[in-house]
């Protein structure tokens, strides 16, 4: 795919040569080949529908967990905005678009009265990425309150998934990567706004004291290994006890302050953030004998 004009018609927009390093948190990575922002569903179903089966699709939140490499992405970027960011209440039902910020959902079913989902407060991106990877956070996870998920084929077909049917564990989901969600159903519990509030407010206060949410990062970096392996310890656990907190690799940094961060400190490279991971994956496995394993998702070419 080399020109615009070869892609289906659409009523959204669709971007050639996309700066993908300006909506990623890194602010690191190439441009994608195109990027598409649909109008609505029916946009994105008739697009999905004649897109070639052979043009590689990947959809993108708000690149918060993401390490776009600098070669850039090949084919399409999907990315849901504002169309698909709805949240509506129905009783102690939240239905929310995959395109809605995990935070925006969690403010407004406290102000609501529906409590149970003050964990989105502390995720970071948006209810797609919830969905696909099993987001948590504080105790609770996606599946914890999740009813139903709306999503996508290839073909531009919708399903609707029950959380059974997708599978879940810790930060996994088993529905094939070709689908693409676009709506979420949870359910919580009555509870008093101000209660509610309160939780998130303690959330936030926690994680403003233990993570570098004001620096260019993704999240954790790798995720938490089997407790009977790594003898309980956490992934940042693992990473300190190798000399990991503060370690450096140009200006790709292990964060001082939470050591499972992985943060640009101005002029990384997609390159200089994975290299500065697997040098602590090696770390880890040479002096502990234990396997991280990425969280953060990796996606295009290497230069």
């Amino acid at each position: 795919m080399n020109a615009i004009f070869s892609l289906p018609k659409v009523s959204g927009k669709i971007i050639e040569g996309a700066d993908l390093s300006a909506i990623t948190w890194f602010r690191v990575g190439g441009p994608a080949d195109f990027l598409f922002l649909p109008a609505d569903e029916k946009d994105l179903s008739d697009f999905l529908a004649q897109l070639p089966p052979d043009v590689s699709l990947m959809p993108m939140g708000v690149g918060s967990n993401l390490l776009v490499r600098d070669g850039g992405i090949r084919g399409v970027v999907l990315r849901l905005g504002g169309p698909f960011a709805s949240i509506e209440i129905d009783g102690l039902r939240v239905r929310a678009g995959a395109g809605a910020l995990d935070a925006s959902v969690a403010k407004r079913a406290a102000r609501t009265g529906i409590a149970g989902l003050e964990f989105l407060r502390g995720v970071p991106g948006t209810i797609g990425g919830a969905l696909r990877m099993n987001a948590g956070a504080y105790g609770s996870e996606t599946k914890d309150r999740l009813v139903e998920a709306v999503a996508y084929d290839r073909k531009g077909k919708r399903y609707v998934f029950s959380v059974e049917d997708l599978g879940y564990a810790y930060r996994h989901c088993s529905l094939p990567e070709e689908f693409i969600f676009t709506e979420a159903l949870f359910e919580g519990e009555a509870g008093e706004p101000a209660d509610i509030e309160a939780r998130m407010m303690e959330i936030m206060r926690k994680r403003e004291e233990s993570q570098p949410i004001r620096e260019k990062t993704g999240g954790s970096t790798f995720k938490n290994p089997d407790p009977e392996q790594s003898g309980g310890r956490g992934s940042w656990q693992l990473i300190d006890a190798v000399g990991g907190r503060g370690f450096q690799i140009g200006d790709a940094q292990f964060s001082e302050q939470h050591c499972n961060f992985m943060i640009n400190k101005g002029n990384a490279s997609a390159a200089d953030l994975e290299t500065l991971g697997e040098t602590m994956r090696a770390k880890v496995k040479a002096e502990l004998g234990i396997d991280l394993h990425w969280e953060i998702k990796r996606v295009g070419e290497i230069l």
